[in-house]
């Protein structure tokens, strides 16, 4: 089952229930899907549905951030209901643990000259695709680079 399929079938179970922060929270990340089936002019795969899903979650994540600094406790609340909905539909995430372990080996990797930032993060990102945030990632990897 794809992940729009299973989207689908919680959106079904949302208005049955009544569960009105599910319902739109789901009909938003469909409607998100239909925008980048028509831009992409083909039907999503599996990928790139994961793709829309992971954006979805990082402007959750960002408006948090956002709202948090104007001190709006209830759109901080709500952002975060809606992310942790969208949370459900991507793989588990790798701990800062795991994500430090696979860092430390592709810097090893990386010839002395060409261990900055932007290289490190430009092997590491394909490596951890849809397993990990992209700024814990990135935080990461300043620290080893730092160490």
């Amino acid at each position: 089952m794809s992940i729009k399929d299973q989207i689908s079938a919680d959106l079904k179970a949302a208005m049955k229930a009544r569960d009105q922060v599910r319902l739109d929270t789901l009909r938003s990340v469909l409607s998100a899907f239909t925008y980048r089936r028509v831009e992409a002019g083909h039907d999503l795969a599996d990928d790139e549905q994961l793709v829309v899903v992971q954006k979805q979650v990082k402007q959750r994540n960002d408006s948090i951030a956002e709202y948090e600094k104007a001190g709006r406790a209830e759109l901080v609340a709500k952002e975060t209901a809606e992310r942790d909905i969208l949370a459900r539909y991507l793989p588990v995430q790798k701990s800062a643990d795991e994500i430090r372990a696979i860092v430390r080996e592709i810097i090893a990797g990386l010839p002395a000259e060409g261990r900055n930032q932007g290289a490190v993060m430009k092997v590491v990102m394909p490596a951890l695709k849809g397993q990990a945030d992209g700024n814990v990632v990135r935080t990461v990897v300043t620290e080893e680079l730092s160490a």
